[in-house]
């Protein structure tokens, strides 16, 4: 064994994760490449060839550069374990009326908990991926960084990873950029690699249409849903749409014409059917509710800790006061934000730090600025 360590790389094929692995094995870790299957595109009947990470090709990509390289590379399914889970609760999430990030579920209660179960079995000290993040370590508590790059920053995505996942982490692309990760392949000799397209796509809804994605899903939801009623905040009635899974709050386009003014998705009433529209000051809150809280930097944060707040991902984040409660954060914002969404992220920053996160569980009404 290496006397840097054993290593597990999850490699997607891609670019990024791709640089990880050759990084680490340049470096002197003694490299062990993973490849997770999580969903096979092929029969869930979407309109688009199979691309990304579950791919054939971007497996055998995955399987290739480590023959290159000479370090050991395995394949495994977790069709299973990521079904089961993301994908049911991404089906929930739209049915109870709410706007899901699966990424999120997925980084936090699949392949980190599929990546240490094959790292303990192999024999692997450490893990390792593409994210663009940076991992400190300070008075015990392991936490997570904005990385180099502004614009490829996941920070937001890798909120719920646990201590335990943390201390066995590495994220070597951290603090670099992605011009210098594409570089960086083209002096490994891989010059198709560092041209590789970004994949910004749902993994299992590569052709980007989720409502096409549930109606499969859930045979008989289009007929159950069809024709409730958009109505505006005093309650009028302003029309009907296709079914309250298929929208989403501040969606503008795809809620039909007529309308004197734009007109936004403001709140879903999945109990009756029912789409709240309004205008575009009708999205702005300045208060919300967080649970399923997963706090990093520190193990708590006493009742008025002031952090920004970040409610989607590429959001610039907004500064706010915390007040915990039992098991959730009361966030008041001290300036206007628009298009909270519950079951998205709220991830709190203290500076570059990620202070925590959790699940966004309803807006709340508007306090006096």
């Amino acid at each position: 064994m290496s006397k840097k360590g054993r290593v597990l790389v999850a490699m997607s094929g891609g670019i990024d994760s791709t640089v990880a692995a050759m990084m680490l094995h340049e470096e002197g870790y003694e490299v062990v490449g993973i490849t997770m299957k999580t969903w096979d595109y092929a029969g869930s009947g979407g309109s688009k060839k199979e691309t990304g990470c579950c791919s054939l090709d971007s497996i055998n990509d995955a399987r290739q550069v480590a023959v290159n390289m000479g370090f050991h590379h395995f394949i495994i399914d977790i069709r299973d374990e990521f079904g089961d889970y993301v994908i049911d609760n991404f089906v929930e999430e739209y049915i109870a009326g709410r706007t899901p990030n699966p990424c999120v579920l997925c980084n936090t209660h699949i392949k980190w908990s599929a990546l240490l179960k094959r790292a303990d079995a192999m024999d692997c000290e450490f893990i390792a991926t593409g994210h663009y993040a940076v991992i400190h370590e300070k008075n015990g508590r392991s936490f997570i960084s904005k990385g180099k790059d502004d614009r490829k920053d996941q920070s937001y995505v890798l909120w719920g990873l646990t201590q335990e996942c943390l201390n066995r982490s590495y994220f070597p692309l951290g603090n670099y950029t992605k011009p210098e990760i594409r570089q960086m392949a083209k002096d490994f000799g891989y010059e198709e690699l560092s041209k590789k397209a970004e994949s910004y796509e749902i993994c299992f809804v590569p052709d980007n249409d989720y409502r096409g994605f549930l109606k499969r899903r859930v045979p008989g939801l289009e007929e159950k849903v069809m024709g409730g009623t958009f109505i505006n905040a005093a309650g009028d009635v302003l029309g009907t749409h296709e079914g309250y899974p298929f929208y989403t709050i501040g969606q503008r386009k795809g809620l039909g014409g007529g309308f004197k003014v734009p007109m936004f998705v403001t709140e879903i009433i999945p109990e009756t059917n029912t789409v709240v529209l309004g205008e575009v000051d009708e999205l702005i809150k300045n208060t919300m509710s967080v649970g399923k809280l997963n706090w990093m930097k520190y193990e708590s944060v006493p009742d008025g800790f002031e952090a920004t707040t970040q409610v989607r991902y590429n959001d610039k984040g907004v500064m706010a006061s915390l007040h915990p409660e039992d098991q959730s954060v009361e966030v008041s914002f001290f300036a206007p934000v628009k298009g909270i969404a519950p079951g998205q992220s709220a991830v709190f920053y203290e500076g570059d730090d990620v202070v925590g996160g959790g699940i966004i569980q309803k807006n709340k009404p508007n306090l006096l600025f």
